[in-house]
């Protein structure tokens, strides 16, 4: 079998996005009907690099594993101190000698790219600067759970448009012929290899990708929003310029009254309630946050069993 990797979510065609998800589902209807389910992973490891922190991303993997029977392992900041202790390759050949699959959540998406170039096991990219495949596959589970398909869908994503969560949402919905709309301040649009790539797909597939300055008329007439934090990690240093320039790139109820009536609300998580969305969205009928939180669980379990050939 080749090796595969998911350093990208263009590492993946619109038929495997849809075989992963679709086993997601099952996966998930197994967990909560309390079904016995296979332990495909019996005797595999699952080595989980942290250069960053996270909640979902941890525990999703880490449950994962150990349902499907197998065993996840964690290495925080301090424990190899990647690029800096110990060559990002080093690591990769020691790790992928011993390790069954290997998922890292890094600052540079070069070091991903790093393992991956060499490893003798499948990489997953857990998040980077650049992308979070992970997330997006989550989300479109969770689109495709309450939508039912990805024809005639429009996703919207207004705030900071220059992150890991919106260059991955504007690649797989080109990948998957899903339109979609983003909405920031001049300076923080999509960086330009990533929105070129995604044109690209997008005029194969059918769909439309654009980027404008006025999240009214992103969000107009959309079937899902989302947004993420104005100030992740790393950005620390520029949180009062952030916090005044995306101001109105809030997403409320009069925001959210310009999509569709039966549109839901995502949001990667932890969110920071007043800033990029008010409580009364998140917390809101139209919210599918924690169900698509949960996700991450269900769709990286059929995701590893896809990259070992299971």
């Amino acid at each position: 079998m080749k090796l595969r990797h998911l350093t990208s979510i263009t590492d993946l065609t619109a038929y495997e996005i849809k075989k992963i998800i679709d086993r997601a589902i099952v996966l998930k209807k197994q967990q909560k009907t309390k079904r016995k389910v296979k332990k495909f992973l019996d005797s595999k490891t699952l080595t989980m690099i942290f250069e960053k922190p996270s909640l979902r991303t941890r525990i999703s993997f880490e449950i994962g594993m150990t349902q499907l029977g197998g065993h996840a392992i964690y290495l925080g900041p301090d424990d190899i101190q990647m690029g800096s202790r110990e060559p990002v390759e080093d690591i990769a050949k020691v790790t992928s000698s011993v390790a069954d699959i290997i998922m890292a959540r890094t600052f540079s998406h070069e070091s991903i790219i790093k393992l991956a170039e060499n490893s003798t096991v499948p990489i997953i990219n857990g998040l980077s600067n650049l992308e979070h495949p992970c997330q997006i596959l989550a989300d479109l589970m969770t689109i495709y759970e309450v939508k039912k398909t990805f024809k005639n869908i429009t996703i919207s994503f207004v705030g900071d448009c220059e992150n890991n969560v919106t260059h991955s949402l504007a690649l797989a919905s080109a990948i998957l012929g899903i339109n979609f709309k983003c909405a920031s301040p001049k300076g923080y649009f999509m960086k330009k290899e990533i929105s070129t790539i995604a044109r690209k797909i997008a005029a194969k597939t059918g769909s439309k990708i654009s980027e404008t300055q006025d999240p009214k008329e992103a969000i107009f007439h959309s079937d899902v929003v989302i947004t993420d934090t104005w100030v992740s990690m790393g950005d620390e240093k520029e949180k009062e310029k952030r916090l005044k320039i995306f101001t109105k790139y809030q997403v409320n109820n009069k925001l959210m009254s310009l999509a569709k009536k039966n549109a839901i609300f995502m949001h990667c998580l932890p969110a920071y309630r007043g800033n990029e969305v008010t409580s009364e969205v998140i917390d809101g009928e139209k919210s599918v946050v924690f169900q698509e939180a949960e996700n991450r669980l269900h769709v990286q379990k059929a995701l590893i069993l896809f990259l070992l050939g299971l």
